[in-house]
């Protein structure tokens, strides 16, 4: 080949070069139950966020920005550009957080474009694979699955599955881990862009935040009749501040700004009563102060800096903004809700005077209660709100604060949302809701947790209990007071592989309750496997401290847990129920059940 040649072949390899680094990064920030309130910008003077008012300063900030009232809802949405009963997630514990894997997720958008994808923090969309992060588009994942963490503080976190002990407080190791993916990506001789994902755990509770956040706010709680609530929250939310500063500021050493989409936003309302805007509700509510959030968007030298943009909006819009902004194809996959607002930014004077009016949901359901839902609908003007009894309306421009219910001077109107109302929830599948099994022995996951939390009890009520909130099983919970033998807890689980699988239970007990009798069970009465186990060591320890602010619930007590081997048994591909039952109880409680654990060893 002549010089001349390969020169040329040279031009067309940088140039291909350049084509693949000219698609831009994303980095998307999102915090756990921090409220439109909890950032200086929307003029609360006594909270510290230089790095979210920067972003606002340097970027657009959204107005009248919508998620779903809790954690999980919102998730699913932002990743899939849906409304999150199309994913079928109707909650946010026992399973009703896992989406279904047919979903087509933002990360697996962006890394079908080429991109590097990473998730570092709080997923809660399902923790078995493949509902798991590394199973929805993601490369890499640090973090945890669950919808809440117990310990912040040298806890047990994971990395693609695997379990390891971090060092620090979870807010600073999260952050650790995005700007080492960021840094990895940015050194590589042939680095790809990347999406990186970034959901902070913080500020939802437990309580727990360092020293030196604390104190600042702990020495101003008085004066402004803070609870420790709120005082924790506005530590942790300054904690969080400091750790987008430093995602920024790697950013800049990389010369990376103006080639990556930074977005911040929270995934509800605010998590204990504190300055809100005056709006009406918190984290939970189908009120505007339960589901609008802060939103700030930035790309220098394409999204004009400080815009503040008025057009309503919402997570569901996110993921077809980022396939325009970035210049990506989506695949082909279910069909999304949400509607790219990328005029809205980078030709906002154009777009404010033809941007049309459109009406966002809001749904409160609840599949633990059997699907009894409270919802919202909201236009640019109007809030129309349900919460079981009847429709109220208010003028959300001239009412910001919901003081007035105006439904009966505006009927027509009412009913003309509520009917669209009952259109959208037909249409988003409430009614096709179900319950999602517990896959076991995914040729990509060997190992499978089954969660205490995520057993169905029975009785509910009577010789057998969950650990914490009442009887309903949030994540963490734990198998306690199971006290009647006739009592027992299943799994729904869905075998993925046929084959021999090894059965193990991480469990407490009391020494005198030694001796306990217990039975596995796995299909129906013809074909049942079964596995007996005598509790033959006791192991009572004591709760590890907290560090805690306020007084925890007892899910989040951090216990070390035994783990006894109960047998093999030999499973059959298909959906069934795993039964934990008791056989004889030697003290006055069989046995306190954190989780079992299923491994396939053979065919």
């Amino acid at each position: 080949m002549s010089k001349y040649n390969i020169t040329l072949v040279a031009l067309f390899l940088s140039a291909c070069a350049i084509t693949l680094h000219a698609k831009p990064n994303v980095l998307l920030i999102m915090t756990d139950d921090q409220g439109w309130g909890d950032v200086n910008a929307h003029r609360n003077p006594h909270i510290d966020t230089p790095a979210m008012n920067r972003l606002a300063k340097q970027g657009a900030s959204f107005g009248r920005f919508f998620v779903s009232p809790v954690c999980a809802p919102t998730r699913a949405s932002l990743l899939t550009g849906r409304y999150h009963t199309r994913c079928n997630v109707a909650g946010v514990t026992r399973g009703w957080e896992t989406m279904r894997t047919e979903e087509l997720t933002l990360a697996e958008v962006f890394k079908a474009n080429g991109y590097a994808t990473g998730c570092f923090g709080k997923w809660h969309n399902g923790r078995h694979y493949p509902a798991h992060p590394n199973g929805q588009g993601f490369d890499t994942f640090v973090g945890f699955c669950g919808g809440h963490w117990n310990n912040y503080f040298d806890t047990m976190l994971e990395r693609n599955g695997k379990p390891f002990k971090s060092k620090g407080y979870i807010t600073d190791v999260i952050t650790d881990e995005a700007i080492q993916f960021i840094e990895r990506q940015t050194t590589k001789d042939n680095g790809k862009p990347w999406f990186c994902y970034v959901p902070y755990n913080a500020p939802h509770s437990p309580w727990l935040v360092p020293d030196k956040y604390w104190n600042k706010y702990h020495a101003m709680a008085k004066q402004h009749g803070w609870d420790n609530k709120a005082t924790c929250a506005y530590a942790m939310v300054e904690c969080i501040d400091d750790n987008i500063a430093r995602l920024l500021n790697t950013l800049d050493k990389h010369q990376l700004a103006h080639d990556t989409i930074v977005l911040f936003l929270t995934d509800n309302g605010p998590n204990s009563a504190r300055y809100n805007g005056n709006m009406r509700g918190r984290k939970g509510s189908v009120h505007e102060g339960g589901v609008r959030v802060p939103m700030f968007i930035r790309w220098p030298g394409h999204i004009p800096a400080g815009q503040s943009i008025k057009p309503i909006a919402a997570h569901i819009d996110i993921l077809p903004t980022l396939v325009e902004l970035c210049g990506v194809t989506k695949p082909e996959g279910p069909r999304i809700d949400g509607v790219s607002f990328k005029p809205l930014l980078v030709g906002y004077a154009k777009a404010r005077t033809t941007w049309p009016d459109r009406k966002l949901f809001t749904l409160r359901y609840s599949a633990r209660r059997g699907g009894n839902s409270k919802g919202a609908v909201r236009t640019q003007k109007w809030r129309a709100t349900y919460e079981g009894k009847r429709w109220q309306l208010f003028d959300m421009e001239n009412d910001p604060g919901q003081k007035k219910d105006v439904a009966a001077q505006h009927g027509p109107l009412v009913k003309q949302l509520a009917e669209a109302f009952e259109t959208y929830k037909k249409d988003v599948g409430v009614g096709g809701i179900s319950f999602i099994p517990i896959p076991v022995g995914h040729p990509k996951q060997s190992l499978t947790q089954l969660p205490a939390n995520e057993a169905f009890l029975t009785p509910t009520n009577k010789g057998i209990w969950y650990s914490g909130h009442g009887n309903h099983g949030y994540a963490n919970a734990w198998i306690k007071q199971w006290t009647d033998v006739k009592a027992f807890a299943h799994w729904e689980i869905d075998v993925m592989q046929s084959g021999k699988y090894e059965l193990s239970m991480q469990y407490k007990v009391k020494k005198k309750n030694v001796g306990s009798a217990i039975r596995v069970s796995v299909g129906s009465n013809e074909n049942k496997v079964k596995i007996n186990a005598t509790i033959t060591r006791a192991h009572d320890p004591k709760p590890h401290p907290i560090r805690d602010r306020v007084a925890p619930s007892e899910n989040y007590i951090n216990w070390d847990w035994a783990t006894m081997r109960l047998g093999t048994m030999q499973l059959t591909r298909g959906r069934s129920k795993l039964t934990l039952h008791a056989v004889e109880k030697a003290g006055d409680e069989i046995v306190v059940v954190k989780a079992l654990w299923l491994r396939r060893v053979g065919p």
